[in-house]
C-alpha cells in the first residue's frame, strides 16, 4: 500500500484487513493484476469487525486516469459507500454506483484502490451517481473527502492494478453522461 503515498492518502493503511472478492472468486491481493473483464462486477468486501456499532465509508478510486504519467483526472471515483453499519455493506448508502475498471488503450496499469474509514458519526449527503453516469467521478478526491467528513485516516485499504483489454469498449457503451 506504500505506493498509494502520496497520490492518494497522506499515511497506507493498514495491510491484510479488507477481504475483496469479485465473482467467481478472484481475490484482490495489493496491487495484483486483474483484467476489466474479472472486476466488471461490483465485488464482496468485508473488514475485521473491532467496532460492531460503528459506521463505515468505502470509497474506490483510481488515482491514474487518464494514465499514471499524467493523472489529470486523479482521481476517478469508482465506487462510494458510506453510513455502513458495522460490516453491512449492502445497509449502507450508496453515493456513487460500482463501476468497474476501464483504462483507456495505451495507458498502462492504473491503481484501483480501496479505503475503508471508521466514521465518528452519520454523515448526511444526498448525492447519488447512477452507474451509468461519468458525471461527478473525475477529479475525486479521497483525501478531501475524508478531510470534509471528518473520517481521519483510513482503517484498511486495499487495491488491484488493471490495464486495457477488449472489455473496456463493452464497459463505455454502458455511460449516458
Amino acid at each position: 500500500m506504500n505506493d498509494l503515498v502520496p497520490d492518494v492518502v497522506d499515511e497506507a493503511p493498514p495491510k491484510n484487513k479488507l477481504h475483496v472478492t469479485y465473482p467467481p472468486e478472484i481475490v484482490v491481493r495489493e496491487g495484483n493484476e486483474l483484467t476489466p473483464r474479472q472486476v466488471k462486477d461490483q465485488p464482496q468486501v468485508n473488514w475485521e469487525n473491532d467496532a460492531p456499532t460503528a459506521l463505515h465509508t468505502l470509497l474506490m478510486v483510481d488515482p491514474d486516469a487518464p494514465s499514471r504519467a499524467d493523472p489529470k483526472f486523479r482521481e476517478i471515483l469508482h465506487w462510494a459507500v458510506i453510513n455502513i453499519p458495522g460490516i453491512q455493506l449492502s445497509q449502507g448508502q450508496e453515493l456513487a454506483e460500482y463501476i468497474g475498471s476501464g483504462p483507456p488503450e495505451g495507458t498502462g496499469l492504473h491503481r484501483y484502490i480501496f479505503l475503508l474509514y471508521r466514521q465518528s458519526h452519520k454523515i448526511d449527503d444526498p448525492q447519488h451517481i447512477d452507474k451509468r453516469t461519468r458525471e461527478g467521478r473525475f477529479n475525486f478526491s479521497a483525501r478531501q473527502f475524508a478531510s470534509k467528513h471528518g473520517l481521519g485516516k483510513p482503517i484498511a485499504g486495499n487495491y488491484y492494478q488493471a490495464q486495457y483489454d477488449g472489455f473496456v469498449p463493452v464497459r463505455n457503451k454502458e455511460f449516458t453522461g
